[in-house]
């Protein structure tokens, strides 16, 4: 059960999320008064031209910051539980490497394919086709394989096949071709239409009601596969809920909003620092507000705001996260895993 600790560091994170994100909704190259955007939420009428920003841009921006946090700072929690390796994150099982050779195929074989596929809605096909077959190839693979272990290093090795057939793709592709690509891989949070949205809140909401169903599971795996199986746990068909869990949100916001490294890394072990707990009736929602308050924060410093310049997502992350991690885990000395 939670703490008094607890639930004041979940009422304080919840402050931070609606702060993050009315901040998130009110800077960019056009800054819109806070008021102003409450204004427009309960229906009074406001600046015709800031209505659009904020309904049309600056909204969809927000939600999907929101999802894809949420979603890989999940995927994070759950494959660090399962592989008990502190080092693991969302991508492991070769999605990522799976949706850039299906992306890298569209537009660097654009020559090939008919004109309806080599479009925004070509690439997000694309790029869940190819790691939905990553995902069946470790699904296939981790039913025949009795080691947990086994199946990272399967992923890692469907990650750098993938790698390898994108690079030869890349070696042959166009300046322009290669331009595009390297675009889609430092990962956007913007230009997606509300029905585009839709469908990635219903894949993330499925992946993680699938997480929530794990959560029990989870805190039993902490002790050790075997003492999971003698509490009378079913390792399989929990390896295989985990796996499918982490397929679904990780596949889903790598083919709307492209690569975004570091969250899914990060997250949960801000999240064990913070809260000071392994169990994951805790961490399941900590990891959700953290991951959501980092990702609104990065979309922030990525709009430069008063500038109408737009950094990639994926830098940000990065070079926002990695310091934070690497400064809690030298003041701590010590990682709860």
């Amino acid at each position: 059960m939670p703490t008094q600790k607890h639930k004041i560091l979940f009422v304080f994170l919840s402050f931070v999320l609606i702060g993050t994100f009315l901040l998130n909704l009110s800077l960019g190259s056009v800054s819109i008064p806070t008021i102003e955007i409450f204004n427009s939420i309960i229906g009074k009428e406001i600046k015709p031209s800031w209505e659009i920003i904020l309904w049309n841009f600056r909204l969809p921006k927000a939600i999907t910051a929101i999802l894809v946090g949420m979603g890989l700072s999940i995927s994070g929690l759950l494959m660090q539980t399962l592989f008990r390796n502190p080092l693991a994150g969302p991508y492991v099982l070769g999605l990522s490497s799976g949706s850039s050779l299906g992306v890298a195929f569209v537009i660097m074989g654009a020559g090939f394919l008919p004109s309806f596929l080599v479009s925004d809605y070509g690439i997000v096909l694309a790029s869940s086709l190819g790691s939905f077959l990553v995902l069946l190839a470790v699904l296939v693979v981790s039913q025949k394989l009795r080691d947990t272990m086994a199946i990272l290093i399967v992923g890692l090795m469907f990650g750098s096949f993938t790698s390898a057939i994108v690079s030869v793709l890349s070696y042959f592709s166009t300046a322009q071709e290669l331009q595009k690509f390297t675009f889609w891989s430092m990962g956007s949070l913007a230009n997606l239409p509300w029905n585009s949205i839709l469908i990635l809140a219903i894949c993330c909401g499925l992946g993680l009601v699938l997480s929530i169903f794990s959560i029990k599971p989870l805190n039993a795996l902490l002790l050790g596969e075997n003492y999971a199986k003698s509490l009378g746990l079913n390792f399989r068909r929990t390896r295989l809920i985990i796996i499918f869990a982490t397929s679904i949100l990780a596949g889903s916001i790598t083919a709307f909003a492209g690569p975004i490294a570091f969250v899914g890394l990060a997250v949960p072990h801000l999240a064990k620092l913070l809260f000071q707990t392994s169990n994951h009736f805790i961490l399941f929602w900590s990891t959700l507000l953290i991951g959501a308050i980092l990702m609104l924060i990065c979309d922030s410093i990525a709009q430069l705001p008063g500038s109408d310049y737009t950094l990639p997502i994926n830098a940000i992350t990065s070079m926002v996260g990695a310091p934070v991690v690497v400064w809690l885990l030298v003041r701590k000395r010590k990682i709860m895993i």
